[in-house]
Formats: C-alpha cells, structure tokens, sequence
C-alpha cells in the first residue's frame, strides 16, 4: 500500500493507479494540459474537478522539493501548490517504483513554449522577462537559493498587460536566512546558461522572433535584474536639504510593488547629507490593498490597474469625501462585478475575472478615442466579448476547454495539447529534438543515460 504525504489528503487519491509507472497510467486518469519541458516523467491527474500536475522523481528529491514548495507557500511567494509526495510504490511484480510529487494545477498558467509556439512579439518576450527577474529578485529577498533557474522551471499567467511568473520545479533548492551577493550572482549565472540555452533552442524551432537574440536576451535578463536589485536593496545618498527624496524612494518601490518594512536613515555629523537603506519586507503592495478593500484576489499588475479603476470611480461620482472602504464596495458592485457577470458561461474560461476587467478598461479607452466619445462601461463590454473574447483561447482548464483522450480529433500528443492535433498544420520543427531522436543517432553514453545505470544497478 502506497504511503501519503500530505498536510491536507484528498481521499478520492487513494484509489488511484499508484502500482503502475507514472507513463503507463491509463489515459481516464488523466487531463490533457500543456506542459514544459522535464528531465521527469509529468502527468496531470484530474479527480473530481480538481487537477493535480504528478512527476515521478526519487523519495529524497520528492520530499525535499514538497518541503521548499511548502515553504514559498507559506511565506506567500509565488510558487505552485504542494499537495503531497506518494512514497512506498511497488509494481504488481513487487518491483520498487519512485515516488510521486503532487502538486495543485495553476489555473489559467502556460509553460513557456505553449506561449513560444503560437508566436511570441517582440513586447511580449520583454514582459516574459521582467516576470521572470521579478519573480528572482523576491526568491532572492527572502533567501531563497533556486539553483536551477531557467524557463522551464516557470509557469506564467497573464497580469494586466504584464505577466507574473511562477515557481514550478524546486529541486535544487534551499532556504536560507538571508543570501550572500556571492550565492546570489551564482544564482543569476545559472539563469543565464540555461536561459541562453532554451533560448536558442527557441531559435532553432524557428519560435524566436528573428530579431531577437539569445546573447542580447541574456544579457538584458543580467541587466534587469542587477537594476531592480539596487532599487530594493540600494544604499541611497543625498543633500540634506533633499528630504522629499526619502518620501519618493518609499513610493517608486511601491509602484515596483514592494512594501517597505523599514527604511535605515543616517545623516552625516554635519547634517550635510543623509543616506538611506530599505528593507523591502515583499512584494504584492497593491494586490494586499486591493484585497483588504474589496476581498478580490488577485496578481499585483491586475491590483494596480483595477485601483486606479477605483480611483477614477471615485473622482467621476464626487465622492472624494466618502470613506474608501464605501467607495470600494460601490465600485465593486455598480463597476466591476456587472462587467464580470455579463461574460456569457461559455466563455468564462478564457480569462480570469480581473483580466477581464482589465482589458475590458483597454478595449473601453480604444472604442473611446476610435468614437470621440466617453463609451459607457455596459457598451464596452458586450463589444469587447464579440470582438476580442469570443475569438480567444481558453486558458482554464475545463471540460469544455479540452477535447478529452480517445475522441476522434486525435492530439498530436495525447498529453500536452499545446503541440496541437494531427490533422493540424505541423508544429514548427524543433532541429534539436529531431536530432536527438533521427534514425541513426548514436545512444548516449551510459553515464548519461539515467535508465541505463538504472538497469546496471539492478543486473
């Protein structure tokens, strides 16, 4: 009998398949959903209305990544949900099996190359980025050592017009007190290597914009990332007479949206100048606030713009004189919640609800100026829904959303969807995964090859 590991057990789990091996598992166990690339067998397992992504790792690796996941879950960064590790597997024939991390399906996520693979703008790689130094620079804030940073290990979700990125694979991590420039800098040198690989992997898949070029890509990822590091982190010196300066690096970290736990302030012995050092305490300044104001849950980019809705909803009606908190619940009700309740059930899974919103504000500023007139918000959103929504993707997993296995319209590969279905036009060739599997290529080396020392130890 399997063994389960887990702060919170999901009994329709137990009866399960866990004596076959993760690939042999029969396809009405599992959901089609796009996924990254894995040196591990990944499955996604659906039970009930619940989807939980499964990878097949060692015992030692399963527990401790379910700790460092556990970990980032609790101090509220942004990683996938650890469900659980199933440990103590054996085959019908008794042959030892590995373990099984669970984790919680990230709604409305894709891996990189499921964004790659349709077509990537130029713009849309530079959020990807800033998502993903952004994403760096809060594991590094509170000591969070990755050790193998890299596309693959990161699933993003759409965030106002930016994306924000998540955690996936933490294997080689660990959790320290605080981190040293040295361990940080190794950090972000791995990130490049494995960056500019996947990178120029993209590349060579013809799914890399032609102007763009991984050494460049690499190198603005290095750039980005020691620019932030010095806004959050920086020690700051001006006149003494500058004091509004103090006042203005608490907002621009704001704006970042970083909290401050505590700014250290000295001033010379002569009063002459005064230097200043923040202590970022996390980041989601404008998700918390807007969470606090009206109980919406959502990413800190979609926060920023759904407050500023607020701000304009308040200025329009005159009620700058009413308690936020008032305002905030009006808004709610006569603002956003009539746009996110026209949204049609069939379409419901192609955003989240303040993305929604959010590019139901975009769409309602360009019919604006296309018009020359202010269009009402009612207006807006039944255009938006016939001419931007419906044409969608859906990026939720639903029943609806995914053809399910063994119907007639066969996928590509029957478990990642993003690599389409076989009647469809061809993906664009990948030369390094054709490569790697042309007739006649030389098998890797048994030292490579973690199946061969596998069958070694066990003759």
């Amino acid at each position: 009998m399997p063994r389960f590991l887990a702060a919170q057990p999901d009994a329709r789990l137990l009866p399960l398949p866990w004596h076959l091996p993760l690939a042999e598992w029969p396809h009405e166990n599992l959901v089609a959903l796009p996924r990254g690339i894995s040196r591990h067998v990944v499955r996604f397992i659906q039970v009930g209305d619940e989807v939980y992504a499964a990878k097949e790792v060692l015992e030692a690796s399963a527990a401790h990544e379910y700790r460092m996941l556990t970990d980032l879950h609790r101090l509220n960064t942004p990683a996938v949900e650890p469900m659980g590790v199933v440990t103590n597997r054996f085959s019908t024939d008794g042959e030892p099996l590995d373990s099984i991390l669970l984790t919680r399906h990230l709604q409305f996520s894709l891996p990189y190359r499921s964004l790659f693979s349709t077509g990537v703008r130029h713009e849309t790689v530079s959020r990807l980025l800033d998502a993903m130094v952004v994403l760096l620079a809060r594991l590094h804030l509170i000591g969070f050592l990755w050790g193998d940073v890299s596309l693959s290990n990161i699933l993003f979700r759409r965030d106002a017009g930016e994306f924000a990125a998540y955690l996936v694979d933490a294997e080689t991590a660990e959790l320290h007190t605080q981190l040293s420039d040295g361990q940080r800098l190794h950090d972000l040198e791995i990130a490049i290597v494995n960056l500019f690989g996947e990178f120029s992997d993209l590349e060579a898949g013809k799914m890399l914009d032609e102007s763009l070029s991984p050494l460049e890509l690499v190198d603005q990822i290095k750039t980005r990332y020691t620019d932030l590091w010095r806004e959050l982190t920086g020690l700051e010196k001006f006149a003494g007479s500058e004091l509004a300066r103090i006042e203005s690096r608490v907002r621009r970290l704001n704006q970042l949206g970083f909290d401050v736990a505590e700014l250290d302030i000295r001033t010379s012995p002569t009063g002459d100048t005064i230097s200043i050092q923040p202590k970022v305490v996390d980041a989601g300044h404008h998700s918390r606030r807007l969470l606090r104001l009206t109980g919406l849950d959502t990413e800190e980019h979609q926060a920023r713009r759904l407050l500023n809705d607020l701000d304009t909803y308040r200025a329009r009606n005159n009620l700058s004189h009413v308690e936020e908190s008032v305002v905030a619940h009006q808004w709610l009700t006569h603002a956003f919640e009539p746009v996110v309740t026209t949204i049609p059930a069939h379409l419901a899974g192609k955003r989240e609800p303040a993305q929604i919103f959010h590019e139901v504000l975009d769409y309602r500023w360009y019919q604006s100026q296309r018009e020359h007139r202010d269009v009402p918000l009612t207006e807006a959103v039944h255009g938006y829904i016939n001419d931007v929504l419906s044409v969608l993707p859906d990026e939720v997993i639903s029943h609806e959303s995914f053809s399910p296995l063994g119907e007639p319209r066969q996928l590509a590969n029957p478990l990642d969807p993003s690599q389409g279905f076989v009647e469809d036009d061809p993906m664009p060739e990948d030369p390094w995964e054709s490569e790697a599997f042309a007739p006649g290529t030389a098998m890797l080396p048994d030292f490579l090859d973690i199946e061969a020392l596998r069958r070694r130890a066990e003759g």
